[in-house]
């Protein structure tokens, strides 16, 4: 992944690579694209306050409210994803 794309790409929406650029810059844990749809217990260096980061990274990349309650039924970063960009 090229580090010095938009995180937003100006013809459409946040994509999934733009997300895991997200997760390894933003929030600093190191995630490769193949490990998005892993459980959280299969992650290594995942805690929970990676989410809170998560969530505040992803509010201020996508300029929308991340559904919280719903983020915390999440079982996986494609999940919240998922939950953060189509709501």
């Amino acid at each position: 992944m090229d580090s010095t794309a938009p995180a937003i790409p100006a013809a459409g929406g946040f994509t999934l690579d733009a997300y895991v650029r997200l997760v390894n810059d933003e929030i600093g844990m190191p995630l490769e694209p193949e490990q998005v749809g892993c459980d959280f217990d299969e992650l290594p260096d995942w805690d929970s306050l990676y989410l809170l980061k998560l969530v505040t990274a992803l509010e201020l990349a996508t300029s929308r409210k991340v559904p919280v309650g719903r983020i915390f039924e999440a079982r996986s970063l494609k999940e919240i994803y998922d939950l953060a960009v189509t709501g």
